[in-house]
């Protein structure tokens, strides 16, 4: 074989799939166990058929070959003895070896109906018997009984002679027999001897095969695979550049290809991804540093207009008292709206502040009741509950990791806004519950209210997002985006639930403890210490 055909063949072996070398490997197993099985079967169906031959044929014939001897035997004893006595007694062995000496060669003949030279010996045997029969036999049981026979006496030497000839028959027969017998044993012996070894032979073969499968398996499924999954595993322990390479079967070098070009894309994607992450980094950082600032600006500007704010509602209430009634309605009007938005803008200012602290002043983390600030909360909203005849009821509530102040706010503004938006001549009935909700814990506060639309459902948490007019329901619009911003730094959500329609019911949930966060961007400590006075 020439370097081009070794090439050639080595070329047409590697493009084999793993399906096709278990295609191949199983059908040539398939065909050495099919081999060695005709083999074995072969050896089972000789095995059997010698051993059948010898008990039932060779075993059998040398038996009945006796059993003829002595019935001849018995013809003669009874013959010789009629013909020396002529008692009639002795003519019965005769009689009975005649009709064993018909049963013994009809079982012979059957027995020995394919060996011709057992047939030969036969009728050897049956010649000499026929021959002693006719000239001594049947002419001495034919004499009278009761005297010895004249014929006996006078063929005695012919009578010899001839049984002598029957006896040398069935001697040879019984020799041939043997001989078959013996013959038949041996052949019994060597073909077990064959079948042992066939056998052996299977067995070894068998273990050669199942060695080579496992090799086979192990060469070019098991090892290609192991080198895959390091290379894999060490992609995935982060050593992005390890190639991945192929070996094994064309199916398993096409996965590796196919997952070292996976690998590849993937450095490709990390790399963009890297670039894509620090600069999202950097506008994390620079939206923080804008969002602490406008806080910061929330909080100073709202500090900073309380004072002229102050000014022109007492200049304004001054104004109402002193010229009140003396000018014309026009201008008492003029000076209604004036205080009316000073109020209005001095509550603003507060909310903003309240909204601005959340997370900032209050941040004092510790294991809270909520039944106690729910109850704190309750008795500071006393007076609005009595006027309005509110039910309030509670399942039991849990005890938290959190910022009491703020849990009161929360409280303080959901039951406030359940009490204020109650249907007209109905008595509000306001339930709160908590249960377990994996790692959470789910709060729902349910009222008999005007309830919120569901396209509203959003809008409701925006600051300064109101639904009504302040001449129909008073306040800034600032309450729910307040106990967002404080569910939110608690580690949880809130939500209207828009399934139900009898009223509202908002659902929040809080953790158990506070998530881990940057601390809040801090106040200045003059802007805070001139703050404190104007809440």
């Amino acid at each position: 074989m020439t370097v081009d055909e070794r090439r050639s063949r080595t070329r047409g072996f590697s493009a084999w799939t793993t399906k096709r070398w278990l295609r191949v490997g199983t059908a040539a197993s398939l065909v050495v166990l099919a081999l060695l099985g005709a083999a074995g079967a072969w050896v089972l169906g000789r095995t059997e058929s010698i051993s059948d031959e010898l008990v039932d044929v060779r075993s059998s014939a040398l038996t009945v070959a006796v059993r003829l001897e002595a019935a001849v035997l018995n013809q003669e004893t009874g013959i010789r003895g009629y013909g020396l006595t002529g008692i009639p007694e002795f003519v019965d062995p005769y009689e009975q070896g005649l009709t064993e000496q018909k049963a013994t060669v009809a079982h012979l003949t059957e027995l020995l109906k394919d060996d011709p030279t057992g047939l030969d010996d036969l009728k050897t045997v049956q010649d000499a018997v026929a021959t002693w029969q006719e000239r001594v036999a049947r002419p001495v049981a034919a004499a009278s009984p009761g005297s010895p026979s004249p014929t006996a006496t006078h063929r005695a030497t012919e009578g010899k002679a001839a049984f002598d000839d029957v006896r040398a028959a069935l001697s040879s027969q019984q020799d041939q027999l043997r001989a078959d017998l013996a013959q038949v044993r041996e052949d019994l012996t060597d073909t077990m001897a064959l079948r042992n070894g066939v056998f052996s032979a299977i067995a070894v073969l068998i273990v050669v095969l199942t060695a080579l499968i496992f090799e086979g398996l192990r060469r070019g499924i098991n090892m290609p695979l192991e080198r895959l999954g390091a290379d894999a595993r060490a992609v995935t322990g982060g050593d992005f550049e390890h190639p991945i390479t192929p070996t094994g079967p064309a199916d398993l070098r096409r996965l590796s290809r196919e997952i070292d070009f996976m690998r590849q894309r993937l450095v490709r994607e990390l790399a963009l991804s890297e670039d894509t992450r620090q600069r999202l980094d950097a506008q994390a950082a620079d939206l923080q540093r804008s969002n602490a600032e406008l806080e910061q600006f929330a909080y100073v500007a709202s500090h900073d207009l309380q004072e002229p704010l102050r000014k022109v509602s007492s200049f304004t209430q001054l104004l109402q008292r002193r010229y009140g009634g003396q000018l014309d309605s026009r201008a008492d009007q003029y000076i209604d709206f004036a205080v009316d938005g000073a109020n209005r803008m001095q509550t603003l200012i507060n909310d903003l502040l309240d909204f601005s602290r959340v997370g900032r002043l209050h941040n004092a983390h510790q294991s809270v009741d909520l039944d106690e600030v729910l109850e704190r909360t309750l008795s500071a909203l006393s007076v609005g509950i009595e006027e309005a005849g509110a039910e309030i009821t509670h399942d039991p509530l849990p005890t938290l990791v959190a910022d009491p102040t703020q849990l009161g706010m929360l409280w303080q503004n959901l039951i406030g806004n359940a009490v204020k938006f109650r249907r007209p001549g109905e008595t509000p009935k306001i339930h709160i519950t908590a249960a377990p909700e994996g790692e959470l814990w789910r709060f729902t506060v349910t009222d008999n209210g005007i309830g919120i639309a569901p396209e509203y459902a959003d809008k409701v948490f925006v600051i300064f997002q109101r639904l009504h007019t302040k001449d129909t329901y008073t306040g800034s619009g600032i309450g729910l985006a307040m106990c967002k911003k404080i569910v939110e730094f608690h580690g949880g959500t809130i939500q209207v639930d828009p399934e139900y329609r009898d009223g509202a019911r908002i659902v929040f949930t809080l953790a158990p403890r506070p998530p881990e966060s940057p601390g809040p961007p801090t106040v200045p400590e003059a802007v805070r210490a001139d703050a404190e006075p104007a809440r």
